[in-house]
């Protein structure tokens, strides 16, 4: 999506050719039009949704206005703690290891807010090597929902987190894909999704 790639080169800082810092306009502080038009974007590749699922935080203004986009439906977000929760009689949970901050969280979603059969889109503000939405996939498994697919804002495609979703037949579109980091700027993916 040309218009975010533009933001990312206006906007984000690459650092070390490993990070980019977006929270200027995407994570901590949000330019609602970017996000406007990311939510268009992802929600056009997707028709048939009953929920949207994400994890808490940063990934839960990117999941409302997804929701919104695909008609207000629900949206469901797994909350983390660092301490393992099991799959008992009210959670469905996940361990998720963080690239960003080295350390594993676990997440999970109460019971109630998941179903049997029905069809769900992942959202990842942000993904790298992907654990987060794989996380999410696996609880979608322990309810018996389908995952429809995962809508990624901004992806650092050469992690390897599109790769490893692909390999569980995971349709991922994302509004910008980059293919790598050269002298502190990100090159994008032009490919069709």
């Amino acid at each position: 999506m040309k218009a975010l790639e533009d933001k990312i080169l206006q906007s984000g800082t690459v650092i070390d050719n490993k990070i980019l810092k977006v929270d200027n306009f995407f994570n901590y502080q949000i330019d609602t039009i970017t996000l406007k038009e990311v939510a268009k974007y992802i929600a056009s590749y997707f028709q048939d949704v009953d929920k949207v699922l994400t994890v808490e935080a940063s990934g839960i203004a990117f999941a409302v206005a997804i929701a919104y986009e695909l008609g207000n439906v629900p949206v469901v977000f797994a909350k983390k703690s660092k301490t393992a929760l099991t799959t008992d009689d009210q959670n469905y949970s996940a361990e998720v290891p963080s690239y960003t901050h080295n350390t594993v969280n676990h997440i999970y979603v109460r019971q109630n807010f998941l179903h049997e059969g029905e069809k769900i889109l992942i959202v990842d503000d942000f993904m790298a090597v992907g654990s987060a939405s794989i996380g999410l996939a696996k609880i979608c498994e322990q309810a018996k929902a389908k995952v429809v697919g995962v809508g990624v804002g901004i992806e650092k495609e050469f992690q390897g987190g599109r790769k490893r979703l692909e390999e569980l037949n995971i349709k991922v579109i994302s509004a910008a894909r980059i293919k790598e980091f050269k002298d502190n700027k990100p090159i994008f993916n032009q490919e069709e999704q």
